[in-house]
């Protein structure tokens, strides 16, 4: 790993959270991500399963963490189950975790090797009456593919078909939702490290300059401060193509006259941050330009406004939709004829405003959470409004991360730059 150790205390506090919720007399299984094929002999970039990690802290392939808090023998109630180091392996692919290495990163203090596992496991399965298996539950997920964690949830349902089987992710959509002051020191790390990488490229965009010269600075930016890299892939959108969402081809030339979006965020730790600013390309908005990305600033702020404890993601983006629509028809986006004739299904704004506003952050971008509960305090959100005008080939948005608190939220990106006039010195500096 590139980034400095973190404090195992929030992986032990992590799996006490865990333990509390389960059933008496019950054991819970995480597995490892799969190591995925590219193409001749190569695999993609291992990225260790997101539950495990949090249990654990451990991102090393062919890895398990075992919980059983009722097993008779104490030794037994946390386990870490990891690949034995091989040396001829190692001349190949590299030094794998020791005993103690593994304990100073997680926490646990029994570390079982994987080619010993099952005749262990097996013991302790017959001790149980539950077992929780561990599947990818987030609403986002689209693949068709039957990962490690399903198959291994097939595979202990024909070996042990009289148990009784619990879904470990029901919880851990509950907990990894709710952030611990450890897990966010964490998180404010890959922020600050984003922050340091915005300045940066204030300092480097111009006229003339490509899209993938921009993200070639956060790349390095990023790495040279012990990030694992970028939390996704990220969109440097010169132009009309900030109005696609997903834009990564990253391939064009940012012109003289344009802003250009950009979308990025530092993965630290295993925790992802998530910030997107669109600035001038010759460092200097337009009267339009500022209005629009005024009108964007007006949302995000309001947004923040509300974003507080024991409203639903659901009534929180209707009520940024009624505000998006007051600032469309105050900058002549809307008629009020527009929203005269809109229907709940098909509402006016959505013109240029057709997505989400907010989403739940920290292991993942996409992080475990509901829409439909009342929002928490620990819970982190971004939010990102934005204005998307095709007629004036123009896209605008503004995201930053934000730490739920009981009476409202912590803005976790306060220092980096956001106003027009903040941009706007910044970038004639250069």
């Amino acid at each position: 790993m590139k980034y400095l150790p973190l404090d195992a205390n929030i992986f032990i506090t992590n799996r006490e959270r865990f333990i509390k919720a389960m059933q008496p007399n019950s054991i819970a299984i995480f597995v490892s991500n799969d190591e995925w094929p590219l193409n001749g002999d190569a695999l993609h970039k291992f990225k260790q399963n997101s539950n495990l990690f949090w249990l654990s802290g451990i991102t090393q392939e062919d890895s398990m963490v075992v919980l059983f808090p009722d097993c008779p023998d104490p030794k037994y109630r946390e386990v870490l189950v990891l690949v034995r180091p091989n040396e001829l392996k190692e001349k190949w692919d590299g030094k794998r975790l020791r005993v103690s290495e593994a304990t100073a990163i997680s926490g646990i203090k029994t570390i079982v090797w994987l080619d010993s596992i099952d005749a262990l496991l097996q013991t302790w399965v017959h001790l149980a009456d539950n077992i929780y298996l561990d599947t990818n539950e987030n609403d986002r997920k689209a693949s068709q593919i039957r990962s490690r964690d399903y198959r291994f949830v097939d595979e202990m349902k024909e070996r042990y078909p009289l148990h009784n089987y619990l879904r470990a992710a029901k919880i851990m959509r509950s907990l990894r939702s709710i952030k611990t002051k450890e897990e966010i020191v964490v998180l404010q790390k890959a922020i600050d490290i984003t922050e340091h990488t915005f300045r940066r490229l204030l300092g480097f965009i111009k006229p003339g300059v490509m899209e993938y010269e921009i993200e070639a600075e956060i790349y390095h930016d990023f790495y040279s401060q012990r990030a694992t890299g970028p939390a996704y892939g990220s969109i440097i959108a010169g132009g009309d193509r900030a109005r696609i969402l997903h834009y990564v081809s990253n391939n064009q030339e940012c012109k003289d006259g344009e802003m250009v979006l950009m979308d990025f965020g530092a993965e630290y730790g295993g925790y992802c941050a998530d910030l997107t600013r669109t600035v001038p390309v010759n460092g200097k908005f337009t009267r339009r330009q500022k209005t629009v990305y005024n009108a964007c600033l007006h949302l995000h702020n309001y947004a923040k406004s509300i974003l507080k404890p024991g409203i639903t993601v659901v009534d929180y983006t209707e009520k940024v939709g009624e505000e998006a629509t007051q600032q469309f028809l105050k900058i002549g986006l809307l008629r009020k004829s527009d929203v005269k004739n809109e229907t709940p299904e098909n509402r006016a704004y959505r013109r240029y405003l057709y997505h989400g506003i907010s989403h739940h952050l920290g292991i993942d971008v996409h992080d475990l959470g509901t829409k439909t509960e009342p929002i928490k305090p620990g819970m982190v959100f971004t939010i990102e409004p934005g204005i998307y005008i095709e007629e004036e080939q123009m896209g605008v948005r503004i995201e930053n991360n934000f730490w739920i608190t009981r009476n409202g939220n912590i803005d976790l990106m306060k220092n980096i730059p956001i106003t027009v006039e903040e941009i706007e010195a910044l970038m004639k500096k250069k």
